[in-house]
């Protein structure tokens, strides 16, 4: 048998999981600075805790797990029957009950719901963990991927919104992503076009259309609106909504002006100007990137009732890096009424693909090994497993070549696993109690002790 994985997925070598750690590693920092505390929630949830929640086509894209024992012979005729059900679009409890989780806030929303009592709101948390979609692969795009989120539940306060943004200018800064443009925009606006252009009852089918504005241009969009129901003067109302350019105090008017006959629009006019104000006072002066309004930002998820806001990055040709918003009742999905939430996600994924083809990652992140000792002289391995332990009691990754082979293979074997140091411990060193030590960068050598190893390799860079 051919080994292969399934469409969609990725191994992660050594040095892949490094760069990845290391993107986790600088985006939960950046959390823990502004107060977000560490969560976890099951791969799995119930199938009745996700449909329905990311609208149509979302729910297409659930995987479903099949229940255990279908195949007993006492439930036969329900299981053909549930498979019946299935075929037609439909879910059936006797086939399948469970599913993969398909993004973090949901479940995050469940996990609030059920620990109510425990929590103190407002409650700030930050989750890293992969999640699954049957979606169609392609580059930048996975079945299985990781996902990143930050999400505040219990204020209604625009200044969760403006430290959101400048979470997502803060560790992409420290990532030293290029061309990083934060957009931001509101469902509230998107409520008031479709308000305006006289079709309310379309918004999720204009918002989804406008969604795809990026993939598939105006013509897309504009035939996407006709097959979802839109007249062709709705649809000239909405493209003249879409050519709205210009700064942000110029484009902020013009929209005023457009949906001047919807008060749900002028409130997220409000909003922007009110997050964006909030927002320049935490700004970093470091920040090398750029917060912009984008009235074509729509976020296809159906949860999202306020701000909304997408990354991307002009450096390399990739979709949204990150993406979110605000949320007013997503608890009550659940029983839970009247608790707002506003939340973003980095895709780690695709940062990992953007990071790795300009080249972004520390050369230090090549191995956590400092020292490998060679295996030459049997009578020296004592010693040596001394030296290993005492290096590793003072912080320095070490290691011992565990078998005896020859030392140019030796040399090839550290090389290759890019380790800046090799300890030679011959029958010379041995008597006289020192180590060779050969810089694997540039050759150099010199003989050290024990304790003059310890404190030359906590300095060496």
């Amino acid at each position: 048998m051919k080994p292969s994985i399934p469409t969609g997925t990725r191994d992660f070598s050594p040095g892949d999981v490094r760069r990845r750690q290391y993107i986790l590693k600088t985006i939960s920092t950046v959390f823990e600075l502004y107060g977000y505390q560490p969560l976890e929630t099951p791969s799995m949830e119930n199938l009745t805790t996700l449909m329905g929640k990311y609208g149509d086509e979302g729910d297409r894209l659930i995987f479903k797990i099949l229940n255990n024992g279908l195949n007993n012979p006492v439930k036969a005729e329900k299981t053909r029957a549930a498979f019946e059900n299935v075929l037609t679009g439909k879910n059936d409890p006797n086939l399948t009950e469970r599913a993969l989780r398909y993004d973090l806030t949901i479940p995050f929303a469940r996990y609030v719901v059920m620990h109510q009592n425990d929590l103190a709101l407002p409650f700030r948390r930050y989750q890293m963990q992969p999640v699954w979609r049957a979606d169609s692969p392609q580059r930048g795009r996975y079945r299985e991927f990781w996902q990143c989120d930050a999400d505040v539940v219990g204020s209604n306060s625009l200044i969760n919104e403006a430290e959101l943004l400048a979470i997502y200018r803060e560790a992409f800064n420290r990532l030293g992503v290029p061309g990083i443009q934060v957009k931001i925009n509101s469902r509230k606006i998107l409520a008031g076009l479709a308000e305006c252009c006289g079709a309310p009852e379309l918004m999720a089918d204009i918002t989804v259309a406008i969604d795809k504005l990026d993939k598939i241009g105006m013509e897309g969009v504009e035939k996407e609106l006709l097959e979802r129901g839109l007249t062709e003067e709705q649809i000239r109302f909405i493209t003249s909504y879409l050519a709205i350019k210009g700064d942000t105090g110029a484009q902020l008017a013009e929209m005023a002006s457009l949906l001047a006959g919807s008060d749900m629009a002028q409130r997220g006019i409000t909003e922007l100007q009110d997050t964006i104000a909030l927002h320049n006072q935490l700004k970093n002066k470091d920040w090398d990137s750029q917060l912009v309004v984008d009235f074509t930002l729509a976020r296809g998820l159906s949860y999202y009732t306020g701000i909304i806001t997408e990354v991307s990055t002009t450096a390399v040709k990739m979709g949204s890096i990150g993406g979110g918003g605000r949320y007013d009742d997503l608890t009550g999905l659940f029983g839970l009424k009247g608790l707002s939430g506003v939340g973003i996600s980095f895709g780690i994924d695709r940062i990992y693909d953007v990071m790795t083809e300009l080249n972004l990652y520390p050369d230090t992140l090549a191995t956590s090994t400092k020292v490998i000792f060679v295996n030459i002289e049997a009578e020296a391995a004592p010693a040596i497993l001394g030296y290993v332990a005492r290096l590793r009691q003072a912080g320095i990754a070490s290691e011992y070549y565990p078998d005896k082979a020859k030392f140019d293979k030796q040399m090839k074997y550290a090389d290759k696993r890019n380790i800046p140091f090799v300890g030679i411990v011959g029958s010379d060193e041995l008597a006289a109690s020192v180590i060779t030590l050969k810089d694997m960068r540039n050759g150099e050598q010199k003989k050290l002790n024990a304790a003059e190893i310890v404190d030359f390799l906590s300095k060496a860079q």
